[in-house]
């Protein structure tokens, strides 16, 4: 750690800018030092860096694996050029834009030594200087303020002890004014810059040493505290639960936190509403509350409206089916084909193997048959483009089929401009949260039908909610849980152990201490992580493809329940990729390595590019000289450049919650007493029905154990079932 070494302090110059992130100012560097003939690498955040520019940085020697030994630069600070020659140089190194050489030249021989001072201060002076006219001293004092505007905010950030990664989030927030406008109201920050805002408002007030119980941090830390809330996955908070927070975390007296929560909630930023698992007020952020609402509200008004549709006998419903499917419907699905029809929302839900998709495919055959038009769309990409395959028809993603702008941040369809179709058929939806079913019911037509199929027991959505058990629960909305499961899917004990696991019972596995002979569903029970890596990599190399011939890049999914660790998604990557991808050639952006042959994953949607979060590819060129690379998408190509490889990580290990509406033909998951804050039995659910051919589960019986008592990570705070009741 950086306090267990001696820190070196350096002055110098900067002579190449080899690699300048603009997003946040992440620079590699070649800086010669001064008085001396000694040229190094820094690597660090420099704001706006340029060639010749005279820097003072403290730092700490590393040696990076490919590239030698380089500085870390902790701190930073301008040296502003005292001699007329410096000065020159200083004013000609970049940043000063769309004033030539000459003219530059030309006002440091007017001015001589105090030239910076001049531009700095009494910028209107430059129109002395022949050729320098008002229009050219005004851009030569803004692109001075500009350039001087990062390094204010930097060396401010570094004094309030807020790390100088954030320094171009807030420019970009809050422009060359930021260092007067955050001391001013640091907690402006806390309301404007999602994620960090608290922390770096916190920070910053503390620094200037604002009181810790003033009104403006105690709402600051009331909005932070829900916010979290919120990436938990509750709607809300029950209000004495938020005043523990608040005084534990914060040192914030209750009286001080109630007279500001009432504030908050005249002023209409919070809202106040009871809840069923609580019995006092629940506290809410006005969006979220409004979301539920509002689904609540709309989905009434959806089924106030008649059904429109002209009955089908169960012979021309069967008929249907077998004309466009070659298929015979069970009794069962019969049964839901004739019921649905005359339900203007209703839900189809089931474990695996109860046939939901050939009803979906069912459904879509009857509606066609009647001549409707009909919509088919999923939560994400790769959802959408597994319910295509298996309709053999159109889907989408839901922020595609309402038209998302993202630039704009808005829903093009919506109540003012509807989708123009009869029937939306949704799948996945667990994974849908309050925010975009809320966009979805507002832009459905009021003659429209909604369908919405999933499983409940599997992990709630990433956003807050949890929409499809709060319908189900209402009981408002008709539901039809589909229990007979199929003679084939009976027949697998895939799908036999993951309804065991749902039912809260351990799943009848083969154990032993070495993977032997793989069966369709086994257990190697181990608690040693280092061994259970091994097999992983045996597994995944070796044992599985020669055993079942299945591609190790391809069709082989490690999936395990945390991040960290030796068997978490960061080192497992790391340690596949030079199992299953040992070619030394790539290159190296952002602390991960990229190779031709690579399992990557996109981890944010670009509509424009047309792949979204989940994606998964095979790296097929690596370019280090235009340090590029292209992904195959099943056969869709997307080209990264540098600063777009932030969207993309390895993906030989994923996440639990990344492997949701997926399926892969072997699924090979680590589950260990060190998972233990995320043992829960639908995340073991979850990733067990991931697996179509080959189910393998490594770790001790006592985690397994563990995870299928664990039902209680489900209940989430929010306040949709009950608005559904009582609206």
């Amino acid at each position: 750690m950086n306090s267990e070494r001696q820190a070196t302090s350096l002055e110098g110059h900067i002579e190449k800018i080899t690699f300048y992130n603009p997003d946040n100012h992440y620079t590699i560097a070649r800086f010669r030092v001064a008085n001396a003939d000694t040229r190094i690498t820094v690597v660090g955040f420099l704001p706006e860096p340029s060639p010749g520019e005279n820097l003072f940085i403290t730092g700490f020697w590393d040696v990076h694996a490919r590239y030698g030994q380089q500085l870390k630069i902790e701190h930073a600070q301008t040296r502003m050029p005292s001699t007329v020659d410096g000065i020159r140089e200083y004013l000609k190194s970049g940043f000063i834009t769309g004033v030539s050489a000459k003219k530059l030249s030309g006002i440091v021989k007017h001015f001589g030594e105090s030239t910076l001072d001049i531009i700095e201060t009494h910028s209107e002076r430059l129109t002395e200087v022949r050729g320098i006219g008002e229009v050219i001293a005004l851009r030569i004092a803004e692109s001075w303020k500009s350039h001087h505007a990062a390094r204010r905010l930097m060396q401010f950030l570094e004094e309030a002890g807020v790390p100088a990664s954030h320094t171009a989030r807030i420019l970009k927030q809050y422009g060359m004014d930021s260092v007067d406008i955050l001391t001013a109201n640091p907690y402006q920050a806390a309301l404007d810059i999602p994620g960090v805002g608290f922390y770096i408002a916190d920070r910053i007030a503390q620094h200037l040493g604002a009181p810790p119980d003033q009104p403006a941090r105690i709402r600051a830390c009331v909005l932070y505290i829900l916010e979290q809330a919120a990436q938990e996955g509750h709607t809300g908070i029950c209000k004495s639960d938020l005043l523990y927070r608040l005084s534990s975390l914060f040192s914030i007296e209750n009286d001080r936190s109630e007279s500001e929560i009432d504030s908050l909630v005249q002023e209409r930023d919070v809202i106040l509403d009871r809840h069923i698992q609580c019995d006092e007020p629940v506290v809410f952020l006005k969006h979220l509350h409004d979301a539920e609402l509002g689904i609540s509200r709309r989905i009434h008004a959806l089924q106030s409206v008649p059904v429109h549709l002209s009955p089908m006998n169960p012979d021309d419903i069967a008929d249907a089916v077998r004309m466009n499917l070659a298929i015979q419907p069970s009794p069962e699905q019969l049964s839901v084909l004739e019921d649905i029809l005359q339900h203007k929302i209703a839900i189809i839900t089931g474990g695996p193997g109860t046939g939901k998709t050939t009803l979906i495919r069912s459904i879509s055959a009857v509606f066609r048959r009647m001549g409707k038009k009909i919509a088919l769309a999923a939560p994400t990409g790769r959802a959408s483009r597994r319910l295509s395959e298996v309709t053999r028809a159109r889907a989408q993603t839901i922020h595609r089929l309402l038209l998302y702008d993202p630039v704009e941040n808005v829903f093009l369809k919506n109540r003012d401009d509807p989708l123009e179709i009869d029937v939306a058929i949704i799948d996945e939806t667990s994974m849908v949260d309050v925010i975009l079913m809320l966009h979805l019911v507002n832009a459905l037509p009021p003659t429209a039908s909604l369908i919405l199929v999933g499983d409940r027991f599997q992990l709630p959505s990433v956003g807050p909610g949890n929409v499809l058990a709060d319908m189900i629960d209402s009981g408002v909305i008709k539901t039809y849980e589909l229990t007979e499961i199929f003679r084939q899917a009976a027949e697998s004990p895939i799908v036999m152990n993951a309804h065991r696991v749902r039912q809260g019972a351990m799943p009848v596995v083969e154990r032993g201490q070495d993977p032997g002979d793989l069966s369709e569903f086994y257990f190697i029970e181990q608690s040693n992580p280092d061994i259970v890596l091994k097999h992983i990599l045996d597994m995944s190399k070796n044992r599985i493809p020669q055993t079942f011939g299945y591609d190790p890049v391809g069709q082989i999914q490690v999936i395990t329940p945390m991040h960290k660790g030796i068997v978490g998604t960061i080192h497992l990557n790391q340690m596949l990729q030079k199992t299953l991808n040992p070619d030394p050639v790539g290159i190296e952006v952002y602390g991960t390595a990229y190779k031709t042959g690579d399992k990557v994953m996109h981890l944010k949607n670009n509509y424009a590019k047309e792949i979204f979060n989940g994606d998964i590819g095979v790296v097929s060129d690596v370019d280090r000289q235009k340090i590029q690379v292209t992904v195959d998408y099943d056969d869709r190509i997307v080209t990264y450049d540098r600063d777009e490889l932030q969207d993309l990580t390895l993906a030989y290990a994923i996440s639990v919650h990344k492997s949701q509406g997926s399926e892969y033909p072997a699924v090979i998951v680590p589950v260990m007493n060190q998972h233990f804050a995320m043992l829960q039995r639908n995340l073991l659910y979850t990733a067990i029905t991931r697996g179509k051919n080959l189910v393998i589960l490594i770790g001790t019986r006592q985690a397994l154990q563990t995870a299928v008592n664990n039902n209680q990570n489900g209940r989430r705070l929010s306040i949709l079932a009950e608005k559904l009741k009582n609206t």
